[in-house]
């Protein structure tokens, strides 16, 4: 073979493998509706008839999207207005304000202190997505509600049926709630029942109990309409994702090499290294987005010598997945602060996962303490809150809401963001741990 056509072979090689790599990655990086949907059927239909009943109809209605994170709520509400976007009986001028309760918290509230939301901050938010900047000018309201009403006003053309359909998008919804008087979710829910232009309201969060944390008032003008995403496909099922999700598209401009990537996908489904590496993947958390990770690292590795992704790709992919930032850090941590982490470790154990409090892991600690430990010392409680207090700092302890500024910082509920092989693995290298804390972090049950 010539230069030149040596030459040409390499470019379109390249190509090819470029184009694999955008694929994924918007696959894989974005929450965008161009993969597939698992498992949501039901739920698919069921918001896609509620906004289409908004932006057809001109209905206003309000819902919740609930599940844990990485269950495809995101995912599910972008296919849902993708698909929406692409039918003819639906009107383009359908409006979209995106909220995210992350932007108006701060980082970490449990040790800076309970800050009051502004909730003029979301209404300026509202006003530039709906681009009402010089209708509003210099205008000055009295309250929340008057300038949400005077926004809606100006969007309002006739009737509910000719007016602009408007979609609010509440992510972290459970994060709206500390809002002061909850005024945000109020006037929200109010609009989507008694305003003129069809308004819709959706919530996404993860919180279960959500609806026991709104105001009365706020839960009378909600609709109560929830749709729950649980991950609830087993392990076959989830070989089947991961075929998919790592397959090419029939539309691939080079079919040789679609197909001949596909065929090694489905090799890798059936080589048993690959399903130990999935398996251990699949009990550690079921949700979509760390598999999307872990291809996404191994994809990372395909180049034009090497094209398609292999087993020892997976494994590879899997150790950097595992080998979390937070894993890392507790290798810096004093003796005190990792004895806590082994009491967080058996609360989860003994209580299959359930939040934890302070209280409830300083009474751990003592007890390991008083029956176990031999080279440990005992210290203050105030002592043992400060370690509490810098792990929560670090960010390998989470609240599970922001403390309101009545809470006893004992009793706030928390979670723990280390699983138990990275615990262990952090302890294996760790140096100069007392042979008892050891002990008592491979023991299986709590001192309870």
């Amino acid at each position: 073979m010539s230069k030149r056509k040596l030459k040409e072979s390499s470019e379109e090689s390249a190509e090819c493998i470029s184009q694999v790599q955008k694929i994924f990655r918007e696959r894989f990086c974005h929450y965008c509706a161009a993969g597939k949907l698992f498992g949501m059927k039901q739920q698919y239909s069921h918001l896609l008839e509620l906004l289409k009943r908004t932006t057809v109809h001109g209905e206003s209605n309000s819902a919740l999207i609930i599940g844990p994170r990485g269950s495809g709520k995101t995912t599910l509400l972008n296919h849902v207005l993708k698909n929406l976007r692409e039918m003819n009986q639906v009107r383009e001028n359908l409006l979209e304000v995106h909220l995210n309760g992350n932007l108006f918290l701060m980082k970490n509230p449990f040790l800076s202190g309970l800050l009051q939301t502004n909730d003029k901050v979301a209404l300026k938010e509202i006003t530039r997505q709906l681009q009402l900047e010089n209708v509003v000018g210099d205008k000055v309201f009295g309250s929340f509600a008057e300038n949400l009403a005077f926004l809606l006003e100006a969007l309002r053309r006739g009737n509910r049926t000719s007016s602009c359909p408007i979609l609010f998008v509440l992510d972290e919804f459970d994060l709206f709630v500390h809002h002061k008087n909850q005024t945000l979710l109020y006037n929200l829910f109010d609009i989507s029942q008694s305003a003129q232009t069809p308004v819709t309201v959706i919530g996404l969060t993860c919180r279960q109990d959500i609806l026991e944390l709104l105001e009365k008032r706020v839960k009378s003008r909600f609709s109560h309409r929830q749709i729950y995403l649980m991950n609830s496909f087993d392990f076959k099922e989830y070989i089947k994702i991961f075929k998919k999700q790592l397959s090419l598209p029939a539309e691939f401009p080079d079919e040789a090499f679609a197909q001949k990537w596909n065929n090694n996908v489905q090799h890798l489904s059936e080589d048993k290294t690959v399903q130990d590496v999935l398996q251990n993947l699949f009990q550690h958390s079921k949700d979509l987005r760390s598999l999307h990770l872990l291809l996404m690292l191994a994809v990372s590795a395909v180049t034009v010598h090497h094209p398609l992704p292999t087993a020892a790709d997976l494994q590879e992919a899997r150790r950097q997945h595992s080998s979390d930032s937070r894993a890392n850090i507790v290798h810096g941590l004093s003796v005190l602060e990792i004895c806590l982490i082994i009491a967080m470790k058996h609360l989860n154990e003994v209580y299959d996962g359930e939040p934890f409090n302070f209280q409830m892991v300083y009474n751990e600690f003592q007890k390991f303490i008083q029956r176990k430990a031999h080279s440990m010392y005992n210290f203050e409680k105030p002592v043992v809150m400060k370690a509490f207090e810098h792990l929560l700092q670090l960010e390998l302890v989470q609240p599970l809401e922001r403390p309101s500024a009545r809470a006893q910082r004992e009793f706030l509920l928390m979670k723990l963001l280390l699983d138990s092989s990275q615990i262990m693995e952090a302890l294996q290298v760790y140096p100069n741990c007392p042979t008892d804390v050891k002990q008592w972090a491979a023991s299986s049950l709590s001192w309870l």
